[in-house]
């Protein structure tokens, strides 16, 4: 009797595990065999369309001028660094240990030189294959490294999983920037992406996000920053920022929002799309009701994994006529999204449920006119090094490269 009782049991058991199996064996294959070809290719040089430096007024007393390219946006950063006067707040996720990581090491260690009270947020396990010693800064620079383990002992509080995934420069509460750029060389040139940079009150929504992150996570050692309020209230600009250790995820609910209100068109740029059921239920509802809604990702991501897990929502995409733009022959690693020549957001945060709802993430949000209609320009830019992916091709693809987007689906949650 008990044998017949466990034999369902085992029967699931074994399911699962062939099914596990299964995965684990797409992935590693997967892997393997973007390393063969990576290796077969070659290096090769990588060129696509850029849009220059351009600053738009904001409300009359803020601008926001974009950056498309890492060689621009570093200069302007290191710029700024350099005519530093007080403070510098300096947050990154990934902060590579070669010549463009160094020079914003150096620029960094010269302020505190000067006389800048200079404060440096990194995630430590983003950061685990850079050496050690690049990344100890000398005193007087206040340095909070992101345990890579920062669950520590409460490893069942979803409170402590998420990564400091933010992207922030603040200088003398004056000049703010935010977007997708690490810092590192590969980014420079080779990456296509988008930052933001603030100029006037609006730059205490990016101070402000620092401040919080810093007291919310300093430990012992680390004196508490202290906030210095804002000189005015801007509604053309608001900061959503997601804070797994209070259960705070406002951005995910800023893009159904913003969706839910467009009538006209949607044009979306994501490094990693993989949505969770509302969103993707939200551009079809969107698409259903009339709006042209545009998705631009990578054809060929730095995450082959997650390639293949967007390629899991093309089919539904497509069929709720959704058009899909893959960009060729580089990363895009953009987070942006314009709706109806009037919304726009930039920040940090990908449409995944990492992002979404796990991490650590600052957007932007803007309803601005003429910020919408640049950023519009730079879609349209963008779209000159992307084609088109039809339903008929889609179709058409080998059968098993169906049969590893369905063995991957499960994993959707866990990107």
């Amino acid at each position: 009797m008990s044998r017949l009782h466990r034999s369902p049991r085992q029967l699931v058991k074994r399911v699962l595990l062939g099914i596990f199996y299964a995965q684990v064996a797409v992935v590693v294959s997967l892997m393997a065999t973007t390393k063969v070809r990576t290796l077969l290719r070659g290096k090769r040089a990588t060129t696509f369309p850029v849009t220059p430096p351009t600053t738009v007024p904001l409300g009359g007393v803020d601008t926001a001028t974009t950056f498309t390219f890492g060689t621009d946006l570093y200069d302007d950063m290191l710029a700024a660094i350099a005519s530093a006067e007080h403070r510098i707040l300096f947050e990154t996720y990934i902060w590579k240990g070669d010549a463009v990581g160094a020079r914003f090491k150096k620029a960094l260690i010269d302020a505190a030189a000067r006389g800048v009270d200079v404060h440096v947020i990194y995630d430590g396990f983003a950061n685990m294959v850079v050496r050690p010693s690049f990344l100890r800064l000398p005193p007087p620079i206040k340095v909070l490294r992101y345990p890579v383990l920062a669950a520590g002992l409460r490893v069942l509080s979803p409170r402590r999983y998420g990564r400091d995934h933010r992207k922030i420069l603040v200088v003398d509460g004056e000049i703010g920037y935010v977007g997708g750029y690490n810092i590192g060389s590969l980014y420079a040139t080779e990456w296509r992406d988008t930052h933001v940079r603030l100029d006037g009150p609006a730059v205490w929504n990016l101070d402000n996000a620092f401040v919080d992150f810093w007291n919310l996570r300093k430990g012992s050692g680390l004196d508490r920053l202290h906030e210095h309020g804002v000189s005015s209230w801007e509604t053309h600009i608001r900061a959503h920022r997601n804070i797994p250790g209070q259960l705070l995820f406002p951005i995910r609910g800023m893009y159904l929002e913003a969706i839910d209100r467009a009538r006209e068109h949607i044009s979306i740029t994501a490094a990693y799309f993989i949505p969770d059921r509302d969103i993707l239920q939200a551009l079809l509802d969107a698409s259903e009701r009339g709006v042209e809604v545009t998705i631009l990702m990578p054809e060929v991501s730095n995450h082959v994994v997650a390639d293949w897990m967007s390629r899991g929502f093309y089919s539904t995409l497509l069929d709720g006529g959704v058009k899909v733009l893959l960009y060729r022959h580089a990363m895009v690693h953009a987070k942006t999204a314009t709706i109806d020549g009037r919304w726009t957001t930039i920040g940090t945060a990908n449409i995944d449920r990492l992002s979404l709802t796990g991490n650590y993430e600052i957007n932007l949000e803007f309803v601005d006119d003429g910020l919408a209609a640049h950023m519009e320009k730079v879609f349209a830019t963008d779209s000159q090094n992307a084609r088109e992916l039809t339903r008929a091709e889609w179709s058409a693809r080998p059968l098993v490269a169906k049969a590893c987007e369905l063995i991957l689906a499960p994993l959707r949650p866990l990107l």
